[in-house]
């Protein structure tokens, strides 16, 4: 990679900035390309700012050679060079090592490192802004930082972005811990490069690296910003004069000392108006507010991690959080012009206030002063009486009519103006669809209220934004940390490390997540798997047949079963990648040369691999491998086929949570045998998806839960398992909304439903295997009536408050019709909207 480093601390200095030569050395060691341009002295607590009306001049910076140690790092050696050399002009000779320095700020240097300077070297890759003398965890910290100013320049230049800071616990900067930290930093920097979202969720990374003798052994923890603020008082004090701090200074404040006291007068008498006693101040601000914030915050958050001595990463993204966004296209209504009423008498006023009274109560509403944002909470239910717009196309004809029966049977007659879908849409090669084109010209009112029930890909969010309260949308736009087994399993760790008692602890199977693009860097994938590595080596010694950990692999994000492989040593596993690799032309032309006149039947093997899994490792590229659940829950009177749970759930706004009674058993199409083998022929008796079962076994495969026989399952185990159904899928849902807040982000004015897959082990526990938005109800098969009851719930929870514009309590006394088996299982206040 080519990569740009610049920082806010400044040139290699013992005293301000001792870090960065030792990172940009690491860097070139590990093969990359770096250039350098820094501020020309130290910019610290700068933020994202440009000096305007300056003019920006460069100094060039050579740093002492591969034989010296690192600029910065030896506080005993005061040779003139042993820092490094500064000059006015470029060097002239070739391949000398030269940074630029400017007397601009961090972003400053990122705008003049990126297009006027190296572009010889080729474009930049990534910037690096570190590694900052001192940490960037909390909001506090981070909204001031040049460090994230840099990065965040960066970011709004469209170029990947890392801010990286150094927390240090003691002034005296250990050699080999700097070392340390440069080595962890760049492996923090390439496996944030390799995995970087494609889908623009994340602009830049704050990473914290705690400057400790065991950095390297410590955790690298995703982390959510703190959300912290100074405590009552000012981060100013008083002194006498004006008084300039250096060096000790500088590092006092990094340490979070206090200012000393300064003798004298605190300032000068009152001036001759007593206004103002003349005083200087100096910057001093008291980070026991930040550390103080953290202890109270408790685990999870950047500041906690750091404290507890791990490597913390923060996604963000380069913008001002949105608050309040349910008023965003409305107008704010003000008082009367105050103006207006300088130079009259009072009966004049008298007169111009009766008057504007008069004329606004007839023409308009009263008008208000202030702004819900706190205490009232938003609500997408618009004002009653105004026609209801509905697209209705689920794209399946087999949910289709139930899902219209139950806008049907639960409106009032006539309620709902369809809107028909276009005749060019196809859900798979034309999705789009633009609802202002599909409006009629009547409808422009602001307070028309639009319903869309449609595939994912065919909703019209851009319409959902920008007309918020007047809008119900059947899907969240980002939902990924749920639907993405990968994501999803980072959601639980994340949560699980700030809730460590969590009901998930004990109904969710560890993951080890890893992503392989060929089958032959699997060992390269694995390589921080370690609980896996550790159970495949113990395996290896165990003979086959034995008492085996067995592990069951994902693909992150596939569906309908596709790529599930059971797996219990290293062998079987990198078997499971080699069989998914295509041949080689190299391969093919020595199997028809080897096949001589069976080159025919070589023909028809070679179409039925063709027409199987279509699997290749670098479509699926994500996994997760988690231990296999053995034993499950077995029914003798079901001839003892393994089972899972489908529950149908569904969300409302921002957010209710919802689990439908009503839950269906999946079971396999053979009875249940272990160990299990490796190959996919093995596999009928652990399988239960039931797409990937044949027909004749498919009208077997799908019972009600609530019907399954009582002599192997009394009442109170199918309610226990209820009880832990409704815990773990509220919990479920909560930990995305409040850990994974990139990738899961609940509309106030959307609606989702959600087809959630539980597995009963032999000891009645429930375990989550994922969640599925847009579920398959097909796999639902005869049992029609589950589905057309949780659409009637959908309809009764989500829709009809839409509707009709009141409350779902206020209906039901008006004689509305009760709809039973939708059970509130968790309600998520988030405080904020998207």
């Amino acid at each position: 990679m080519h990569i740009l480093v610049t920082n806010d601390d400044g040139p290699p200095s013992p005293h301000s900035s001792p870090y960065v030569h030792s990172l940009v050395r690491t860097l070139q060691d590990y093969g990359h390309t770096v250039s350098v341009c820094l501020p020309h002295t130290q910019r610290s607590w700068i933020g994202k700012a440009h000096m305007i009306g300056q003019t920006v001049k460069p100094l060039y910076y050579r740093p002492p050679p591969l034989s010296e140690p690192a600029a910065g790092l030896v506080h005993q050696d005061e040779r003139k060079d042993s820092h490094g050399t500064t000059h006015t002009r470029p060097s002239t000779i070739p391949g000398t090592e030269e940074w630029i320095l400017v007397d601009g700020t961090p972003a400053s240097c990122v705008q003049i490192g990126l297009y006027h300077f190296f572009q010889d070297r080729g474009p930049v890759d990534l910037v690096v802004s570190g590694p900052n003398y001192g940490r960037n965890s909390t909001a506090v910290f981070a909204l001031s930082s040049g460090t994230l100013g840099g990065a965040l320049e960066a970011a709004v230049c469209r170029r990947r972005a890392i801010a990286l800071s150094y927390a240090f616990f003691t002034r005296n900067h250990d050699t080999e811990i700097i070392l340390k930290a440069s080595r962890q930093s760049v492996r923090v920097i390439e496996a944030l490069w390799k995995q970087w979202p494609e889908d623009g969720s994340v602009d830049l990374y704050s990473v914290n690296v705690p400057l400790l003798e065991g950095l390297e052994e410590g955790k690298v923890l995703w982390t959510g910003m703190l959300q912290n603020y100074w405590g009552e008082g000012s981060c100013f004090t008083e002194v006498d004069g004006s008084v300039d701090g250096g060096v000790e200074d500088e590092e006092r404040i990094r340490e979070g000392e206090k200012s000393p006291e300064k003798e004298g007068e605190e300032g000068e008498m009152l001036g001759k108006g007593g206004l103002h006693s003349h005083k200087h101040f100096k910057w001093s601000p008291r980070f026991t507010d930040v550390y103080k914030s953290v202890d109270e915050a408790g685990p999870g958050n950047d500041g906690w991690a750091v404290k507890e001595g791990h490597t913390s990463i923060t996604p963000l993204k380069a913008n001002f959080f949105q608050a309040a966004t349910h008023l965003h296209g409305g107008e704010l209504q003000l008082s009367p012009s105050r103006s207006s009423t300088f130079g009259v008498t009072a009966n004049e006023q008298e007169s111009t206030t009766t008057r504007d009274a008069t004329t606004e109560q007839a023409s308009t509403p009263a008008v208000t002063t202030t702004l819900p944002i706190r205490e009232q909470q938003p609500t997408t239910t618009a004002p009653a009486g105004e026609k209801v717009y509905a697209l209705i196309n689920y794209g399946d004809t087999y949910v289709q009519p139930l899902i219209t029966s139950a806008l049907t049977s639960l409106l009032p007659p006539n309620s709902l103006t369809y809107l028909p879908t276009p005749s060019s849409w196809d859900a798979n090669t034309n999705p789009d669809i633009s609802l202002s084109a599909l409006l009629p010209s009547s409808s422009s009112s602001p307070n028309a209220k639009i319903l869309q029930i449609m595939p994912y890909e065919s909703l019209d969010f851009d319409y959902v934004s920008s007309h918020p309260a007047t809008c119900l949308v059947n899907s969240y736009m980002i939902r990924k940390a749920l639907i993405r087994k990968h994501y999803l399993a980072k959601t639980i760790e994340n949560y699980l490390v700030k809730n460590p008692t969590s009901v998930l602890k004990d109904h969710v199977k560890r993951s080890e997540a890893f992503e392989v693009d060929f089958a032959e860097f699997l060992d390269d994938a694995l390589v921080e798997a370690w609980d896996l590595n550790e159970s495949l080596a113990r395996n290896e010694g165990i003979e086959e047949g034995g008492e085996r950990e067995w592990w069951i692999l994902k693909p992150g994000m596939s569906d309908r079963g596709q790529g599930i492989r059971l797996f219990s040593t290293m062998g079987e596993l990198q078997g499971v990648f080699d069989g998914w690799e295509p041949e080689s032309d190299d391969e093919e032309e020595e199997e028809e040369e080897d096949g001589g006149d069976n080159g025919g039947d070589n023909g028809e093997e070679k179409e039925e691999e063709e027409e199987g899994d279509g699997i290749m490792t670098s479509h699926l590229r994500h996994f997760i491998a988690q231990p296999y659940i053995h034993p499950p829950l077995l029914l003798e009177s079901m001839g003892n086929r393994k089972f899972h749970l489908r529950v149908y759930a569904l969300t409302v706004g921002a957010m209710r949570v919802y689990v439908y009674k009503d839950i269906l058993a999946l079971f396999s199409s053979k009875p249940y045998t272990f160990p299990p083998g490796t190959e996919v022929e093995d596999l009928d008796a652990h399988l239960t998806n039931t797409c990937l079962q044949t027909a004749p076994e498919y009208n077997d495969s799908v019972h009600r839960f609530w019907d399954l026989p009582c002599a192997d399952l009394p009442g109170e185990r199918k309610e226990k398992i209820w009880e832990q159904v409704r815990e773990v899928t509220g919990e479920v849902f909560e930990a995305a909304a409040r850990e994974m807040m990139v990738h899961f982000q609940p509309l106030e004015q959307g609606f989702e439903v959600w087809g959630v897959d539980f597995l009963v082990d032999g000891g009645g526990d429930v375990w989550l295997l994922e969640v599925n938005s847009f579920p398959d109800f097909k796999q639902t098969g005869r049992l029609t009536g589950v589905v057309e009851g949780f659409w009637r719930g959908v309809v009764d929870k989500a829709v009809r408050p839409f509707v009709m514009g009141g409350g779902k309590e206020e209906e039901e006394e008006e004689g509305g019709v009760v709809v039973e088996g939708m059970e509130l299982v968790r309600e998520v206040g988030l405080g904020r909207r998207f």
